[in-house]
């Protein structure tokens, strides 16, 4: 049997619980996980949603995949590749827009003026740390600061080249703190160990500083 008949080509249409993102080298999106009426099952991505797929989407949310499934006669292995992604039921503005890729959130422009009564976190904003993971770096970061009620005592800003191109995304908190190679998924216990003892009504100059240190992580 020929390579153009040894896969059988067809659309789908699932609808199921969102379980968890499928990452690669630590930055890389890939696909989701998916309970369905069948079991969990992956769904791979095409490259369109990558780039535009909001990684605050919250597990349990319902979605909606319509997309080409393949099965590999030989085999006998079916791959599911999702074109688009819809929230269903009550989740519909916990979806990026897939119409148009999203860019990193609550970046502020570098040359802005920061509050003099805010802290700063510093986000390497070069092409190379976003390629690495930057962007979900830069909307885990702004989830966290809305979770904990911090908007009003810390700031996110966007910066220029920090000189550690390959251990991207990089990030410095208030104390100075560096962090190399840093997933998204950890920025929440960051942001625990560095502003858990600030209230969400306290004044960020009450915070006291910590110790300057450097930490990669991966």
């Amino acid at each position: 049997m020929s390579a153009s008949y040894s896969r059988e080509i067809s659309e789908f249409r699932l609808e199921g619980k969102f379980i968890d993102f499928v990452i690669k080298d630590g930055y890389n999106l890939k696909g989701l996980l998916l309970h369905t009426a069948e079991g969990e099952c992956y769904v791979k991505l095409a490259k369109h949603l990558r780039a535009a797929f909001d990684l605050r989407l919250a597990p349990g949310s319902w979605l909606q995949v319509i997309g080409s499934q393949k099965h590999d006669i030989k085999k006998d292995k079916v791959i599911l590749k999702a074109e688009r992604v819809m929230a269903v039921r009550s989740h519909i503005e916990t979806v990026a827009k897939l119409t148009s890729v999203i860019e990193p959130p609550a970046i502020k422009n570098t040359q802005g003026k920061i509050s003099k009564n805010k802290d700063t976190i510093l986000v390497c904003h070069k092409s190379d740390c976003m390629k690495r993971g930057g962007k979900a770096v830069c909307q885990a970061l702004e989830a966290a600061l809305s979770h904990r009620g911090l908007e009003d005592q810390v700031s996110i800003k966007g910066t220029g080249c920090m000189k550690k191109c390959k251990a991207g995304p990089n990030i410095v908190m208030p104390d100075k703190t560096r962090y190399s190679r840093i997933p998204y998924t950890q920025v929440p216990a960051i942001m625990d160990k560095h502003f858990a003892h600030c209230k969400k009504q306290q004044q960020s100059h009450n915070c006291p500083q910590g110790v300057i240190h450097h930490r990669e992580i991966g």
